[in-house]
């Protein structure tokens, strides 16, 4: 019998209860008295559960992102926003269901978190990101391989177990910290009190562990079938088989994707140009000096990195012309965002130009267009005809004094080759 036959068969025999397939059934599973299998009368459902309390719970957060925060109240009134801003929740949502519903501390699994069709909290065109919860009372042993990448760390971020956002970043490693093999594999412990050469330890609020593996390559890392990261987590702790799923984990595990998905909308509070870091910039198309990442800018902070970033306006007929100078570093790169920190599409144009991919002058200098079609001239960024967004630039481990970059509006025809 083929399987689309086979599932008519089960629903003609009254669906998946024909086979069998209840567990743990108990008197108190059945239905109301006076309900039927398919629901009450007006139409509600039969059996409430909690399960089905916190399924409730996640729609009305939805109807409330939608209301509140793509409105007025967080600056979102542009038809073209609240589009970008429905695009941007559904990839919360995907997020928070891939990295939370069956999240198991216990037995974590590393889930790579932003993709090409994946993104959030400034995901980057060069970088792989994998994160995975932990326990704070557990120990781990992490094996990973590089891959060729140029960087690669290991961040624990405190007080955002259950999916609710970190609160701080409770400990860190970079490959300078751990030893790494010829073939580029390594092996780290992690647990509490650890300490040393290739140890992390977790602090009591430790609530997810995320690697971060920076390439410099002329396809964009992130969109590269051909760069393989590989990161497993193996509990040091006995631990037996999980439980099998039942009604209150199922709902613990909604209420997790709630709480990420909330803590990355409603509770993110409207931007206040007076709180945000020195390096961001609120004058389109002037960047300020970059600057290292501060502890109290919040906890998912890459702690070996230098910012600056600053929102950018290019009409159709103008292109943003940026001068500068690649610091010494381990990576550096720039990146075009949406206002929900999103890049545009690495996959299929150039939105992104990391050092390897930049054309620089005699001196070492860069000239860097952006424009909404392609000037013919090096080093063009495409602005997928979206007039504004944010210009964001990522300076690793700098060892030297990063020059600010410099940038200027003009006619299009003035760069065209």
């Amino acid at each position: 019998m083929e399987r689309r036959e086979f599932l008519k068969a089960i629903g003609a025999a009254g669906g998946l209860a024909a086979l069998g397939c209840q567990h743990r059934a108990s008197a108190s599973d059945a239905a109301p008295a006076g309900a039927s299998a398919m629901g009450s009368a007006a139409g509600s459902p039969a059996t409430e559960t909690q399960s089905r309390v916190a399924w409730d719970e996640l729609l009305a957060l939805l109807a409330e992102a939608d209301a509140r925060y793509l409105g007025p109240q967080w600056g979102i009134e542009r038809p073209a926003d609240v589009a970008d801003g429905h695009r941007f929740l559904m990839h919360v949502l995907h997020s928070g269901i891939e990295q939370w519903l069956e999240a198991d501390p216990l037995r974590p699994r590393a889930v790579r978190f932003v993709t090409p069709t994946l993104k959030l909290l400034g995901d980057n065109p060069d970088a792989v990101y994998y994160t995975a919860p932990v326990d704070p009372t557990r120990r781990y042993r992490v094996r990973g391989n590089t891959g060729g990448a140029v960087y690669t760390s290991l961040t624990i971020e405190g007080g955002n177990a259950e999916g609710h956002y970190p609160k701080r970043v409770a400990g860190a490693l970079n490959d300078s910290q751990f030893d790494v093999a010829a073939d580029g594999s390594f092996e780290i412990v992690v647990g509490p009190g650890e300490s040393g050469r290739n140890r992390l330890a977790l602090e009591p609020d430790a609530g997810t562990l995320t690697t971060r593996h920076y390439f410099e390559n002329r396809v964009p890392a992130a969109a590269d079938p051909n760069v393989r990261v590989v990161i497993a987590l193996e509990p040091l702790d006995p631990t037996p088989p999980p439980p099998t799923p039942d009604d209150a984990s199922i709902a613990a595990g909604l209420r997790r994707v709630a709480n990420y998905f909330r803590a990355n909308t409603l509770d993110m509070p409207p931007r206040d140009r007076s709180q945000q870091p020195s390096w961001v910039s609120s004058i389109p198309n002037q960047f300020e000096k970059p600057a290292k990442w501060q502890s109290q800018e919040g906890g998912f902070g890459a702690v070996d990195n230098a910012y600056a970033m600053a929102p950018y306006v290019v009409m159709p007929d103008q292109a943003l012309v940026i001068e500068g100078r690649w610091p010494k570093a381990r990576f550096a790169n720039v990146v075009l965002w949406n206002r929900f920190m999103q890049s545009y599409d690495y996959a299929h144009r150039r939105v992104s130009l990391n050092r390897v991919q930049t054309v620089t002058e005699p001196d070492g200098s860069f000239r860097i267009v952006i424009a909404h079609r392609d000037p013919g001239v090096p080093n063009w960024i495409d602005a997928e005809g979206r007039v504004s967004g944010l210009v964001f630039w990522r300076f690793q481990l700098p060892e030297e004094d990063v020059v600010t970059p410099r940038a200027s509006v003009v006619p299009f025809s003035d760069v065209r080759a």
